[in-house]
């Protein structure tokens, strides 16, 4: 029973005598905390739960909460779902005014993990408070494992699904991890432990199970019923597959799962199918490279394939498959399988593979970009997770990028800090438009595997005798690390191939479609976006505005207005329906277009005192930009914190790069014709650049830490040192509604590829290749914004690269503008 001062028995009991009916939601004016969060996805029968809602999705959530004194289960209503997809609802956030109603499992009562009263609750509504992503809002003072489970000694076994038959939680953000602790690492308790003792030889081979089943004899299978094979067969996995979930709301399975092993013997080679519950005793304990004993399967043609293709079907029942992980000694010599077979190419041999080719790489890891999401099949409703990926093999100047999805390998995927030495296995090559220049990205396949160092899998991975590895090795032993470490960068805003730097070019990518948007229409997309899903837009429009600012010193800044739009508005921007005010949820970004009878909110007088109107010369000019600008723009290397004091060479190599010597600043400042920043108030609601978009500078003192920040769910704080200070903010207004959109410009990003073609650095050709001329050096701020007159009247076709960073934060970037012309 639950102590008086339990708040669940205040809410849900004390009111609420067993005789009295659920007429009305039981309403917890308390302040509960969220535990934890499961996500599963619907069966035909969890439409009985929700009568009242209109399921939308697949996928339905189950939360645990805690008042601090004991724990509860409860399922969200789906019309709270929108709320963790835009992670404002997540572990650690709190709950006001929470209303909760009663309901019936889902889960059978015989079931030993379903809840000991066979009843649950819903949680119909809440108000959601807390802190920014990645705190936990006041959970940490509890120590939740210790705490009971509110009316009930709790499940006796691993939490299940509250309101669908289903044996397994998915994963938050996508359906490809595995996730929670049903999935063994371990095997299960092999009953014929004692042969692997001894020599073992195979009593079927792949090449007789393909006969006897194309010639439609059963004598391999020896009477057995509907063709179930006992005898055994002794093969080496060659390739294994992510996991692959079919669970749908219109089908009942409890463990939707497949995987596909593609194994080997002498004889030839054959698929194994690993289905439901079997995924769950052995996804994770095999691994390519092993010797696997198989008995008791099921021989059929393969789904989708020619008629003579077969596939060996495991399952845990009918019959229960019995699987064994031999070691290499056990089997018969003579009877060995082969070993697997590696296809290595380094970044100079990929230049001559053709599109689509398949092939293994080995590199160092420079860069690892933040997880994000897209849509599968550019609309579909599932989300697919992935994060960019840098690798440098010493072969060319080129380095290799691999835009790497989720491969059912998520400890692997976690531990991808730059310096690692990183294998991906089974990748296909992308070739992407780059004009005069060959662009090309490594992606997943099926069969996609990753090691990594810190795993332990190269000492146990047979590629590391070949010679492309040999080589590799060697060339990494001969590379300094302060000069790697100077250039290891990790998360923030990333986008590869670059896109065209012409009109024209986009258009020939978009093949002649490029689904221009309205202002409005823009807002609309930006507020159906989930959690780090990232998507690109197009409008037509003009600056009114462009700002630029220095991290840290966000209260100054240079600015310029085109006061011709502020002042003299077309029809379509003075009379266009204002939005209301942003909400909660709504993009910081957008910005309703300002009423011709309020000029106090037109950006001409927000901004009028910061417009740079000195054009004056010489050192004094000079000496107030310093007073005012910490630092000249210096290359972004800055000092590691915390290294290890053995590491000599890098601490050396530090000192060359970091200048002491404060006459050589002032010598190089009176080169610069600048103007000073201009302390002036901030234009009201102008976005300033989150944590999330900048890339940070590798720390592999707190490697663990900065990968847990970047990740899904995490959160940046400000003891990481940014590879980024320096940004702008341009506000556009659409053309077709006169909307105001305010989007970050990064024309220094060093994680972002430099553009391949010269340019003349006015605003139209940087705006066009998204960035300075590598080959000169870049205009100075002030110069910059003196020369914005240049985009005063422009009609541009803007690209904007849109991703939602949770809560009420999406990221916009301008990563070209095109000007348009009649």
């Amino acid at each position: 029973m639950a102590a008086p001062d339990c708040v669940f028995y205040r809410t849900l009991c004390r009111s609420r005598p067993a005789q009295h009916k659920w007429t009305s939601p039981a309403v917890c004016r308390d302040v509960l905390h969220v535990v934890e969060l499961q996500r599963y996805s619907r069966d035909p029968g969890s439409s009985v739960y929700f009568p009242q809602a209109v399921l939308s999705g697949d996928d339905l959530y189950d939360a645990t909460l805690t008042d601090g004194h004991c724990r509860l289960r409860v399922t969200l209503d789906p019309g709270l779902n929108r709320l963790v997809e835009r992670y404002v609802l997540r572990s650690g956030s709190a709950l006001c005014d929470a209303a909760f109603t009663r309901a019936m499992s889902a889960q059978l009562p015989a079931c030993p993990m379903a809840p000991a009263d066979g009843d649950s609750y819903k949680l119909l509504s809440a108000e959601v408070s807390g802190g920014a992503p990645g705190e936990d809002g006041g959970l940490g003072k509890f120590h939740v494992d210790s705490l009971s489970w509110f009316g009930s000694s709790g499940p006796a076994g691993a939490l299940v699904p509250l309101r669908a038959n289903r044996s397994v939680f998915l994963p938050l953000w996508n359906n490809v991890d595995y996730s929670g602790g049903a999935w063994r690492e371990a095997p299960p308790t092999d009953e014929d432990e004692e042969e692997e003792e001894r020599e073992l030889r195979p009593a079927v081979t792949v090449a007789e199970l393909r006969d006897s089943f194309l010639i439609g004899r059963r004598g391999v299978a020896r009477g057995v019923a509907r063709g179930a094979v006992h005898r055994q067969l002794i093969v080496r996995i060659i390739n294994k597959s992510h996991l692959m979930y079919y669970g749908r709301s219109d089908v009942n399975c409890e463990c939707p799962y497949k995987a596909v092993l593609e194994v080997c013997d002498r004889t030839g080679s054959v698929c194994v199918v690993l289905w439901n519950s079997v995924c769950l005793d052995w996804y994770r304990r095999l691994t390519p490279g092993d010797i696997v004993n198989l008995r008791r399967y099921r021989v059929k043609q393969r789904f989708q394939a020619q008629p003579d293709d077969i596939e060996i079907s495991v399952n845990s029942r009918n019959p229960a498959a019995l699987i064994s992980v031999l070691p290499e000694s056990s089997a018969s010599p003579q009877h060995l399988p082969p070993a697997a077979s590696y296809s290595f190419c380094n970044s100079k041999e990929l230049l001559d593979r053709p599109h689509g080719a398949v092939c293994d790489v080995i590199g160092l890891l420079t860069f690892s970009g933040r997880p994000e999401r897209i849509r599968s099949d550019g609309r579909g409703a599932e989300l697919l997770e992935y994060h960019w990926l840098r690798l440098e093999d010493g072969s060319s100047h080129r380095p290799i990028m691999v835009k790497l999805f989720s491969t059912s390998q998520p400890e692997s995927h976690h531990k991808l800090h730059p310096l690692s030495v990183v294998v991906c296995t089974r990748l296909k090559l992308i070739r992407a438009a780059g004009g005069s220049d060959v662009v090309f990205y490594l992606t997943n396949t099926t069969y996609t595997q990753v090691y990594c160092t810190g795993m332990r899998h190269h000492s146990e991975m047979s590629y590391r005798k070949l010679r492309p590895v040999q080589q590799f090795i060697q060339w990494l032993r001969s590379q300094d690390d302060g000069q790697v470490l100077s250039r290891a960068l990790i998360g923030g805003f990333f986008i590869y191939p670059s896109p065209p730097v012409s009109l024209e070019m986009y258009m020939k990518d978009r093949r002649g479609v490029p689904g221009f948007l309205r202002g409005a229409e823009l807002q609309r997309e930006l507020e159906r976006l989930c959690y780090r899903e990232r998507q690109t837009f197009c409008i037509q429009a003009a600056v009114t505005m462009v700002i630029y600012r220095r991290r840290g010193e966000e209260e100054r800044c240079l600015c310029w207005t085109d006061r011709t739009s502020s002042l003299c508005s077309s029809p379509c921007f003075r009379n266009s329906s204002p939005f209301p005010s942003p909400s909660p949820a709504t993009p910081r970004s957008f910005r309703s277009p300002p009423s011709s009878s309020s000029p106090s909110l037109s950006p001409m007088s927000l901004c009028s005192t910061s417009t740079p109107v000195d054009h004056r010369s010489g050192k004094s000019r000079k000496k107030r930009l310093t007073e005012t600008l910490p630092h000249k723009r210096r290359p972004f290397v800055t000092l590691q914190s915390e290294q290890n004091q053995s590491d000599i060479l890098f601490e050396a190599s530090m000192e060359f790069i970091e200048s002491t010597n404060a006459d050589e600043d002032d010598e190089d400042d009176e080169d610069g014709d600048t103007l000073p920043l201009v302390s002036a108030p901030l234009p009201p609601e102008q976005p300033l650049i989150t944590s999330e978009t900048l890339p940070l500078r590798y720390d592999h003192a707190h490697r663990e830490e900065q990968a847990v920040a970047i990740a899904m769910g995490g959160a940046l704080t400000g003891r990481f040192d940014s590879a980024l200070d320096e940004y702008y903010t341009l506000r556009l207004r659409a053309l077709s509604d006169g909307v105001l959109v305010d989007a970050l410009f990064l024309p220094l990003s060093p994680s972002s590829p430099p553009p391949l073609l010269p340019h003349a650095n006015t605003w139209t050709s940087i705006l066009s290749h998204g960035a300075f001329c590598p080959h000169t050096p870049p205009p100075s701020p002030a110069d910059l914004i003196g020369m914005a007159t240049q985009l005063a009247n422009q009609r541009l076709v803007c690209v904007l690269e849109a991703c939602h960073l949770g809560g009420a934060t999406t990221e916009l970037v301008l990563s070209r503008a095109f000007p348009l012309h009649h």
